[in-house]
């Protein structure tokens, strides 16, 4: 578990942690490489619109290695509305916006705890993939 301020130089630390976790797991680099880049963006997230920028609240990580990939993110931030949580379309070419896409691209389960009182717990499960299969057989 990890527990950072919300302030944006801040998220280089998730991103460090979060890659060390995946390693541990034994994820094939690619793979690492977009759970870790998934992480920031939720925490980011988190930032901009539970917190709407306040760098002086708390943000919680935490992991969990089992059959499965699993972070945790907490906040104590504005209520998420899941049914609202979309990213904009893929056609609108333009920088910004597709977070949330990459988020559940790159992990099987993009899910809120509803019955966190205050604030938000966002569960993000990966299960284990072949190519971490691979890796783990030294391909």
């Amino acid at each position: 578990m990890i527990t950072i301020p919300s302030h944006p130089r801040y998220l280089s630390v998730i991103r460090s942690v979060t890659a060390t976790m995946a390693d541990i797991y034994g994820m094939a680099d690619r793979a690492r490489e977009d759970v870790k880049l998934a992480v920031d963006e939720a925490c980011s997230n988190v930032m901009k619109y539970a917190y709407r920028g306040d760098t002086g609240r708390k943000i919680v990580v935490k992991f969990f290695i089992r059959k499965a990939f699993e972070v945790v993110i907490e906040d104590s931030g504005i209520k998420a509305r899941p049914e609202s949580i979309e990213g904009r379309s893929l056609d609108d070419v333009r920088p910004g916006g597709l977070g949330v896409h990459f988020i559940r691209r790159t992990f099987d389960v993009f899910a809120f705890d509803q019955r966190k009182k205050k604030g938000n717990r966002l569960r993000l499960i990966r299960h284990r993939r072949e190519e971490d299969e691979d890796r783990d057989r030294g391909q």
